[in-house]
């Protein structure tokens, strides 16, 4: 559904104008941050229970705001896309990355690239393979296209939030509040679950040949949450794609290796 941005802009008066706006996209309002003024639009996908300010902020405050316009988006029921509250049928990505193109769609752009995350790398593979035509280039990091037993034993070991190191549960607590991010996380568990049980743990794999953008996969080799051969999967099967690997880089990589990511994302877009 095609509406006219709601705009309540607040300006973050400590860096070059961030705005932050919701929009109102397939019958929920999604919120986003917006930044710069390039031509070419890069939209930025967050990770489980994920939003723009809390997975993104070095790349809103440093991206090339004369080469890009960056946009960080809330998927529905995470970070101030809300309500409606998150839940996980099983096609969640599907519905994601249609949400994701909705709004750039919504907000005009005419073509984006995608910088996918974790979870919003399987989104943005995914709309990669949907939408060819609108995508530009993709980079995704701690993506994987399918789910084995060997995940599923990691994701156990995250089930229980309050196990989580302070430093990256302390974020996702103040934005959701205990409950909401507790029972959030248990029914994202339950939700990837739901690919386990299907032919070899499918999420996304059927899709990867049909990618058509220039794409840099990059991995952390001391990753804990996906293993390398997911990497080596979706670069296996994504034509013409490139992978980078990062010796020291773990699962947040863009966050702990911040320049070093950023160079390697506006090398690649440019």
């Amino acid at each position: 559904m095609e509406s006219k941005p709601l705009i309540v802009e607040t300006r973050d008066p400590g860096s070059t104008s961030v705005t932050s706006a919701k929009v109102a996209v397939n019958g929920v309002h999604l919120h986003y941050q917006r930044t710069g003024e390039g031509e070419h639009a890069v939209l930025l996908l967050p990770g489980m229970l994920g939003s723009g300010e809390t997975d993104f902020g070095p790349q809103i405050k440093n991206l090339n705001k004369k080469l890009f316009t960056v946009v960080a988006w809330d998927p529905r029921g995470y970070g101030h896309s809300r309500p409606p509250d998150r839940d996980f049928p099983l096609d969640f990505f599907e519905r994601d990355a249609k949400d994701a193109v909705d709004l750039m769609k919504t907000l005009k752009f005419k073509k984006v690239s995608l910088l996918g995350w974790s979870d919003g790398g399987i989104t943005a593979l995914i709309a990669a393979a949907r939408y060819p035509s609108y995508i530009n280039k993709m980079v995704i990091w701690g993506a994987n296209a399918y789910v084995t037993e060997e995940d599923e034993t990691i994701y156990q070991g995250i089930r229980d939030v309050s196990k989580w190191s302070e430093r990256t549960r302390k974020p996702l607590e103040t934005l959701y509040g205990y409950d909401y991010f507790s029972k959030t996380c248990e029914k994202w568990m339950d939700g990837i679950k739901q690919f386990k049980h299907l032919s070899d743990g499918n999420i996304c794999r059927h899709l990867l040949p049909l990618v058509q953008c220039p794409t840099l996969i990059v991995h952390g080799e001391k990753d804990p949450l996906v293993p390398r051969f997911h990497a080596d999967f979706i670069h296996k099967h994504v034509r013409g794609s490139r992978l980078h690997l990062m010796p020291e880089g773990k699962h947040n990589l863009h966050l702990r290796f911040a320049n070093e990511f950023n160079k390697l994302a506006e090398d690649f877009l440019q």
